[in-house]
């Protein structure tokens, strides 16, 4: 049997632009996608911090070292510029495998900014 399981998430990024034009997804820099272990087109679920909703959307590569994290299409009613939100990407992982399993954690600034990256663990933080 698999579990699905947090592979990566992104903490506290800082919204930068809302485009309601746009067809849909998540813009955001790709190198805060690589520290967190995701990639372009991947479903992701978005948990905005500042208001309390949630949405689940893919991920588009914004420009490196950009900062840029851009909410787009209907989306972009449900978390505006300035917004703090946590981007999260899951897996399957098999009953062995979540027994070991540590998800990668991308702390970043209010410029998203790369602050720190861990793995976390039960209740741990391991460097």
């Amino acid at each position: 049997m698999h579990r699905e399981v947090l592979r990566g998430k992104i903490h506290r990024a800082t919204v930068t632009e809302a485009d309601l034009e746009y067809e849909g997804s998540l813009t955001v820099d790709a190198e805060l996608m690589e520290a967190a272990g995701l990639s372009a087109y991947e479903r992701i679920d978005v948990y905005d911090i500042t208001n309390g909703s949630r949405f689940s959307t893919y991920l588009i590569e914004g420009l490196r070292h950009s900062g840029v994290v851009c909410v787009n299409g209907a989306a972009a009613h449900l978390a505006k510029r300035s917004d703090k939100i946590i981007i999260t990407g899951y897996g399957l992982a098999t009953a062995a495998e979540v027994k070991s399993h540590r998800p990668r954690v991308v702390l970043v600034d209010d410029s998203n900014r790369i602050k720190r990256v861990h793995h976390e663990s039960t209740g741990t933080r391991v460097p």
